[in-house]
């Protein structure tokens, strides 16, 4: 069997922003202004915060702890799991 399993990761992206100050240049950033800057993507850490409910996941969320997986209000980092057919 193979499945698809979309994880959630943080990573850096840098714009360039004309603006008078700080506070402008971060207003038009979260606008959707700004030019990316050219292979400034990088890589930060896996986002373990971020997952699927163990609520509403309750069987996968128990196969994991069976497995030593520490799971809370949810399953550290992933967004999907899918069966490939």
């Amino acid at each position: 069997m193979q499945f698809e399993v979309e994880q959630y990761e943080l990573h850096v992206q840098k714009y360039r922003i004309s603006a008078d100050n700080e506070a402008e240049a971060i207003e038009k950033l979260f606008d959707g202004d700004g030019d990316v800057v050219n292979d400034s993507l990088e890589y930060i850490e896996v986002a373990e915060v971020y997952g699927l409910s163990a609520d509403d996941n309750r069987d996968l969320a128990d196969a994991l702890l069976e497995r030593g997986i520490s799971i809370t209000e949810v399953i550290p980092s992933i967004r999907s799991v899918k069966k490939i057919v």
